[in-house]
């Protein structure tokens, strides 16, 4: 992990939908079709990559049309894992999570292995951006771009509560929501609606308390979820929300509505993927970005994050023809990943060589803090298989909901994973 780092840094340094269910365009008699699934629908950070990556395509390439369907993440999920006991209700090309997501795929066969595609396109992707969709030494999967967990700040609020930076201790922390929720500010908003936002915040809870390897051990199943320390964390997160840090409106709201409200300023903190730093870059406000800072300093570090190369496009080995649609895949992954991270959806994963000068500030500066990482956790829902994610996601709902609280947290998730 800390070489797979170092490279990301290098990087980074060099370098500084269509509604549900919709077709992008109908093919002409006799064109190629290529079919694709993704999550970029209109109001996804990723829409207008996609959007224009796929007229690139086209247009270098005449006589194939793309075809491609944009889903909401929720219901995306639950399709493509139905179509992966049914390969024939795969298209030709599926946007995937990487980590045991893809992996599952890999596993059953059902998605193709691009090992004879890469060499092509290996000058412009680093070998370590495709680490977390290789299995048993192959690889499977079209990076698209990189993202973390960021913390984002709007300033104004946090000027007007007495702070004129961001926390970095998780007493400042503390003293930073005290000072808002005194001056009628809601410190933080969540998605309660959509379970992996809550995820969002308390992955980097327990990773800063029991430190990335742990977690890392942990979410591969080579470790206990029977840890007190976790139990600490989970109660941590309670106590947040029981001071009234979080927006009690948030369990009945989706993401989209979270970010438009602190976009609005009617909340000061805003942590989610850094796909968001466009949005919220172009937003009107003076917005900083930063990490949740470090619980217990003798386990974990600030520059500990959460997130990795983890979004990609993979092939249907079913398909009439997968060699073919893993060149496109790649052709198209390239290209989304160049124009998402000019629009600030995503940190690339593939080498930029275009030019970088007009990069976005927020994005500019989440590309800082993963030069300076110290070690890297993969968002928890993808580091696990779909039966255990799915338990972890439930068990984590009820946390946001106080239904359980850390003692009953790990006790379940130790009994029912382990």
């Amino acid at each position: 992990m800390k070489k797979m780092n170092k490279i990301v840094a290098l990087l980074l340094a060099l370098t500084m939908l269509l509604p549900f269910g919709a077709v992008k365009a109908q093919a002409a008699s006799g064109d190629k079709v290529i079919k694709l699934w993704c999550i970029a629908t209109e109001s996804d950070a990723n829409h207008d990559a996609y959007v224009k990556a796929v007229e690139e395509y086209e247009a270098a390439h005449p006589g194939v049309k793309i075809e491609w369907e944009a889903f909401e993440n929720e219901s995306y999920k639950t399709k493509i894992k139905a179509a992966m006991n049914d390969p024939s209700t795969l298209p030709d090309i599926f946007f995937s999570w990487s980590g045991a997501f893809l992996g599952d795929f890999a596993a059953a066969g059902t998605a193709y292995c691009v090992d004879d595609v890469y060499p092509k396109y290996a000058a412009n992707l680093p070998e370590v951006m495709l680490q977390n969709s290789t299995y048993d030494g192959k690889h499977y999967a079209a990076p698209l771009t990189m993202n973390i967990v960021t913390l984002f700040a709007n300033m104004d609020l946090l000027k007007e509560a007495g702070w004129d930076h961001v926390p970095e201790t998780y007493e400042d922390l503390t003293a930073c929501c005290d000072a808002l929720v005194a001056k009628g500010i809601v410190p933080f908003g969540c998605a309660g609606k959509e379970t992996w936002c809550v995820t969002e915040y308390l992955e980097p809870i327990i990773e800063k308390t029991i430190g990335y390897e742990e977690m890392n051990e942990i979410f591969a199943g080579r470790s206990t979820w029977n840890n007190p320390e976790i139990a600490t964390a989970v109660d941590t997160f309670q106590e947040m929300i029981n001071k009234g840090y979080f927006d009690p409106n948030g369990m009945a709201l989706g993401n989209d509505e979270v970010k438009a409200n602190f976009i609005a300023g009617k909340t000061a903190f805003y942590q989610n993927g850094s796909w968001n730093c466009g949005e919220v870059n172009d937003a009107e406000g003076n917005f900083q970005v930063a990490l949740f800072p470090v619980m217990n300093s003798e386990k974990a570090t600030y520059g500990q994050v959460i997130g990795g190369p983890n979004d990609c496009l993979a092939v249907s080995a079913s398909g009439a023809d997968p060699a073919f649609a893993a060149d496109v895949a790649f052709e198209l992954a390239k290209s989304i990943c160049h124009y998402g991270y000019l629009a600030g959806s995503g940190l690339p994963a593939w080498t930029p060589d275009y030019d970088t000068s007009e990069v976005k500030p927020l994005v500019a500066a989440v590309a800082d803090i993963v030069s300076k990482s110290e070690g890297m956790v993969l968002f928890g829902d993808n580091a696990m298989s779909a039966d255990p994610a799915n338990t972890y996601l439930d068990y984590v709902s009820q946390v946001y909901g106080g239904e359980l609280n850390g003692a009953d947290f790990i006790a379940g998730l130790s009994a029912d994973l382990q």
